[in-house]
């Protein structure tokens, strides 16, 4: 099948800038430690079978400890890791006075999270206008300021910028220039596009699709019939085109983490083991959220069967509660008791504004 070449001719003057703080929590912390800038430390909700890594150093990644790991697999990887507790009113101080130093250069401002944003300097006059010069400084007042380091990607849009951010982590910096995209997104692996976990990669490796030139041999309704319908994003993704904007003001109506599993779950005492892990990540990812302090309206829980069926389920609340996600869980299950390949859980956040209950998910 023929490759096609797809422009980006509408959004290629935009400058965005992706600024991701190396291992920022666990950072924090050595700081304030130095003892400890030579050992693996990891940052964890609780040392117990519950407990999840929300960050660690990079020499515990040396042992194959990642984020969002169990902090028991965590500790069978590295016996002498150390963890330390979790302390978000510490970071979200931290990266608030961060959040200073890029408002010189720009307004138009995403935060991601605690530790990452996107910037849109496509109007800003700082270094002359050049994003690259604005990320070298940008990151090195960050290091005066705070001695921590950050890395930074830079291009014309989002995905390609988010790219770019960990092309030379730590502390380093990449630039996807607009000539470049064509021939950069070709190696760029499939792992690396937003949507693709580590079940769809190893469904697309048997096919043996194991990057964008590989993918981009697929038409979209091939993507489409693979994918449903994030088919037609990747096909767009696989090609180096992200229309979207860099949102200050992006108002997030639900926040939710899911788990494809290797293998599928075959009962409820698994599918509850599961949903601990779940919803400890979820509990972080709450907490490290912009929207931590918007009123909560319901949980809910998502379901993927084996036969790629899916079902979800809530119930009014108003905060994150394990017992109301352990309750659905039951009572999904017991209506089909069926092997389980996805498992997910959520908050609908209230929607002031409009003073209505949308109970869609």
């Amino acid at each position: 099948m023929r490759m096609r070449n797809y422009k980006l001719q509408s959004y290629s003057n935009r400058k965005i800038i992706h600024i991701d703080m190396d291992c920022f929590f666990a950072a924090v912390e050595i700081r304030e430690k130095p003892e400890l800038k030579y050992l693996p430390v990891a940052v964890a909700g609780n040392e117990n079978e519950r407990g999840v890594v929300t960050t660690c150093n990079y020499i515990a990644r040396k042992y194959g400890v990642k984020s969002a790991m169990p902090s028991v697999t965590a500790k069978q990887l590295c016996p002498d890791i150390i963890f330390l507790p979790v302390n978000f009113a510490k970071y979200k101080e931290v990266s608030h006075d961060i959040k200073k130093i890029y408002s010189c250069y720009t307004k138009i401002i995403e935060p991601i999270s605690l530790d990452e944003a996107y910037l849109d300097v496509t109007n800003s006059k700082y270094c002359n206008g050049d994003p690259e010069d604005m990320a070298r400084q940008i990151r090195q007042k960050i290091y005066d300021d705070f001695k921590l380091t950050a890395s930074a990607g830079i291009s014309s849009n989002k995905f390609l910028a988010k790219i770019a951010s960990d092309w030379n982590k730590p502390n380093g910096q990449f630039a996807i220039r607009d000539d470049e995209i064509n021939k950069f997104i070709l190696q760029v692996p499939i792992r690396k596009i937003f949507g693709i976990g580590e079940k769809n990669e190893k469904r697309l490796l048997l096919h043996k699709i194991k990057n964008c030139a590989d993918l981009q041999v697929l038409d979209k309704p091939e993507l489409i019939d693979m994918f449903g319908k994030y088919g037609a994003t990747l096909f767009f993704l696989c090609r180096g085109i992200d229309n979207r904007d860099v949102e200050p003001n992006r108002i997030t109506k639900s926040l939710s983490v899911e788990d494809t599993f290797l293998e599928d779950l075959l009962s409820l005492e698994e599918c509850t083991n599961q949903m601990k892990v779940i919803f400890e990540k979820l509990s972080i990812r709450l907490k490290e959220s912009k929207d931590r302090s918007r009123p909560i309206k319901s949980c809910f829980i998502k379901i993927k069967y084996n036969d790629f069926k899916a079902t979800s389920s809530q119930k009014l609340c108003n905060r994150l509660n394990f017992d109301i996600i352990h309750s659905l869980l039951i009572k999904s299950y017991q209506e089909r008791s069926k092997p389980i390949r996805l498992l997910g859980a959520g908050v609908q956040f209230l929607d002031l504004e409009n003073n209505q209950l949308d109970l869609k998910i």
